[in-house]
């Protein structure tokens, strides 16, 4: 019965699909919307039909944004390869702060000059779908429809096949195909039987009861109201708690049916928000973030880093390494995995009372169109390329940020810069010396060390003599960094006289505006080697200074002795 209620409405979503396509893109009130409605109710009905309608205006934005990013992309292919190709083979042209590299041979330069051509053959026709509101969507995926055309090339089978070998595999890729083509999901609403009148479940027994469409109402209908009582109950593993809690009083709960044709398996899936409409999230401050806790992640392409860092940006603990293998893998299992680790990971916060996760702010989206030309060549330029190509940054920063909303806790992104470069000289050698677990320090943990410290607002590099003596401009920053103030002094004022060993230092008077209330600000720079002066200004005085004993200022005259 699912099955033919799917392929009748996938029937329905496929035709409204493009009617929308070619309503063009056009203002939400000029979609027609209401009119497609009221057409695809007579096939199926009210609810039914607005679940369709919606669906179809956002595949259809889906692909205008599909479309956007492949424009970007095409457009900053043909920048790097022209930026390229205008330099000889062989050489290095720096342009400004960046170095240009011409490339190695001239028979790679032509082979280049043969993409350029492609790519920008390729980039009027996008605009021109663009500009015109035309979008391609295949339902059903685009890979499946190619897969195709090249069914027995791709087949791992023994070869030749049989005819009758043949049409299994052709119809196993048919059943797949209207499979995935199906249409089964329901919107929730508000105030309706069990949070959603069209597909409805008892929280008591799991009775799954589903509205047919109406061609389908008089010959299968078992239940009153063109309704049909399935005879498989549905049971919820995971957050089956809040969901029985939600429609126990009514809540919006939004189901999904799909089919497995290799497991030969119906699954039904249910969401919700927990936000109502039009409001928003309140969000705690980076103040409040950083009084408590925090976990610090590095992702990688098969691994996730992780430490725990004290509000002062300590590590605690022992470090954590957890697996993620995605290569080669289909995209549900991905997907799986991916959230498999982060349920780690937010299981990992909760024990030691984290406030936040810190993570860096990465996008390879750049990267992924011009790597060709930035990441190398060859084989090593290839491997590196498709290691980049594996690391799942977009994916996992929003399934980590929905996730971590529904467990209390929030998502601090930084910038990724120098996290590495920076990690393993100033930070993996103390790590591997405080570190009493089983997990052996990398590279990665001490790059998740400086993520974490970056989160917490404070300085990603490890000082081993402490924080420097030296005032700066503010009176916040001098005593964070731990200078000592003349009316702090106890004891005699006199300073060591300084050796002939160590260089003095200058100090030097800030040109600020000083009032009665306020103090001027000094500032200490690096010493000047021997026989170097300082710049001449009355501002300028030579260190340290002696009590008793009057300061010279280089630049002015020297007073005139008074007369005895």
């Amino acid at each position: 019965m699912l099955r033919a209620v799917g392929e009748h409405l996938g029937a329905l979503a496929g035709a409204d699909l493009a009617v929308r396509v070619r309503i063009g893109n056009v203002p939400a009130a000029y979609a027609r919307r209401a009119e497609r409605k009221k057409a695809l109710t007579a096939q199926s009905s009210s609810r039914w039909a607005g679940a369709i309608t919606r669906t179809s205006e956002d595949q259809y934005q889906l692909g205008r944004r599909a479309l956007n990013a492949r424009i970007g992309s095409l457009r900053r292919a043909i920048g790097a390869i022209e930026a390229r190709l205008a330099v000889p083979p062989g050489t290095c042209v720096r342009q400004g702060r960046k170095a240009v590299r011409g490339y190695a041979d001239h028979a790679e330069r032509r082979a280049k000059q043969q993409r350029l051509q492609i790519l920008k053959g390729h980039l009027p026709q996008a605009v021109r779908e663009l500009d015109s509101g035309r979008v391609r969507v295949t339902r059903g995926g685009r890979r499946l429809l190619n897969s195709r055309h090249h069914l027995y090339d791709t087949m791992t089978g023994p070869k030749p096949l049989t005819e009758a070998d043949w049409q299994t595999e052709l119809d196993s890729w048919s059943e797949e195909w209207s499979a995935r083509r199906m249409f089964l999901t329901a919107d929730g609403e508000a105030g309706a039987p069990f949070g959603n009148y069209t597909i409805s479940i008892t929280p008591t027994d799991g009775t799954i009861t589903v509205v047919l469409p109406e061609p389908l109402r008089r010959q299968h209908a078992n239940a009153p109201r063109g309704r049909y009582v399935l005879d498989a109950a549905a049971a919820f593993n995971h957050r089956g708690e809040q969901w029985a809690d939600r429609v126990g009083v009514g809540a919006p709960v939004r189901y999904d049916i799909t089919y497995d044709p290799a497991r030969r398996r119906w699954y039904l899936d249910a969401s919700w928000s927990t936000v109502k409409k039009g409001r928003q999230v309140p969000v705690p401050t980076l103040d409040v973030l950083r009084a408590h806790p925090v976990l610090a992640v590095d992702v990688n392409a098969d691994h996730l880093a992780a430490w725990i860092l004290d509000p002062c940006g300590n590590p605690v603990g022992a470090p954590r390494t957890l697996p993620l293998e995605l290569a080669g893998l289909p995209a549900t299992t991905r997907d799986a995995r991916l959230r498999e680790a982060i349920s780690q990971l937010i299981h990992l916060a909760q024990v030691h009372d984290c406030a936040a996760l810190v993570v860096e702010n990465l996008d390879f989206a750049d990267v992924r169109t011009t790597g060709r030309e930035k990441l190398g060549r060859g084989r090593r330029g290839k491997a590196f390329r498709r290691t980049v190509a594996g690391i799942p940054t977009a994916k996992f920063r929003d399934r980590l940020a929905g996730m971590a909303h529904h467990a209390g806790l929030s998502v601090i992104a930084v910038d990724p810069a120098y996290s590495s470069k920076w990690g393993a000289p100033h930070w993996l050698g103390a790590l591997k010396e405080i570190s009493t677990g089983s997990t052996t320090v990398t590279g990665h943990h001490a790059a998740a060390v400086v993520v974490g410290r970056r989160g917490l607002g404070c300085t990603a590099r490890r000082r081993k003599d402490g924080a420097r003596q030296t005032p700066t401009s503010s009176a916040s920053r001098r005593v964070e960094a731990g200078a000592v103030r003349p009316e702090d002094r106890a004891g005699p004022a006199v300073p060591e006289t300084p050796s002939h060993r160590t260089l003095g230092r200058t100090e030097r008077t800030a040109p600020a505006r000083t009032t009665r209330g306020t103090t001027p600000v000094v500032r200490q720079t690096r010493a000047r080697p021997p026989g170097k002066h300082p710049p001449h200004g009355p501002t300028t005085v030579r260190g340290p200074s002696v009590p008793d004993q009057q300061l010279k200022l280089f630049g002015m005259p020297d007073r005139p002795t008074p007369a005895d």
